[in-house]
């Protein structure tokens, strides 16, 4: 018995230290994403900004570094809004930080002009974020900290700010994401008038089999956005070279 229980322990630090050595290469290795959403309606955060979109991904990571750049473009509707947003975040273990540059094509500036930073004409919005991934959950908390942010009461600054808690789990063949976000106050960004729920969201997500080393992944979700009293359905699929 004392022999088989040698042997476990043994099998077990092995896999341990196996499992640390493919982590530590894995940190080593830059990492690059190409990718793109097709969906029929862009929703963010509970809100509706655009209809039937393409959006592509360009990201690069090394060692829990990472610069992503997102973008959405209508397909259907030539007068929605184009955006361009640039993120640049740091993760380590389950906490992760990051801060994001929105530009919007529609906004201040009359002429869209993308490096146009100035106070009170800029279309660019900077965001701040920073959550924790428990693995059966995370949370996340996002605030505005420049460019063109909404206004409180007082027709100040609001620095806007978003909180959410997802769960992911499994169920019939599929990946599922369960998402509570809420606005903690008073911001014309989002247009609550103080702490509302926004955005309550289950989504779902599946890889179709196109060949043997080729398949897409499809999804869909439901969105409803308690206050402002509307609910949507997302279809959508991601292409991958």
């Amino acid at each position: 018995m004392k022999k088989v229980e040698d042997l476990f322990k043994g099998f077990a630090l092995t896999a341990l230290l196996l499992s640390g050595a493919t982590a530590a290469e894995a940190q080593d290795t830059v990492e690059t994403t190409v990718e793109a959403d097709v969906v029929n309606q862009y929703i963010w955060r509970g809100l509706e900004l655009g209809n039937t979109a393409f959006q592509p991904t360009l990201g690069i990571a090394y060692k829990g570094l990472s610069l992503t750049a997102w973008g959405s473009v209508g397909l259907t509707d030539p007068t929605d809004t184009k955006e361009f947003d640039l993120t640049l975040g740091y993760t380590i273990g389950g906490f992760n930080i990051g801060i994001c540059d929105y530009w919007f094509n529609a906004g201040l500036d009359p002429e869209s002009r993308y490096f146009m930073y100035e106070a009170h004409r800029t279309n660019h919005v900077f965001e701040a974020n920073v959550g924790y991934d428990f693995g059966v959950a995370s949370i996340q908390w996002y605030t505005n900290f420049a460019g063109n942010d909404g206004f409180n009461k007082k027709g100040k600054r609001a620095y806007s700010s978003y909180f959410e808690v997802s769960a992911p789990f499994k169920l019939a063949t599929c990946d599922w994401t369960a998402t509570a976000g809420a606005v903690p106050y008073y911001t014309d960004f989002y247009g609550t008038t103080g702490f509302a729920v926004t955005n309550l969201a289950l989504r779902a997500t599946k890889d179709i089999k196109i060949t043997d080393s080729f398949s897409i992944p499809i999804f869909g979700e439901v969105v409803g956005n308690p206050c402002s009293q509307k609910a949507y359905l997302v279809f959508g699929l991601t292409l991958r070279p």
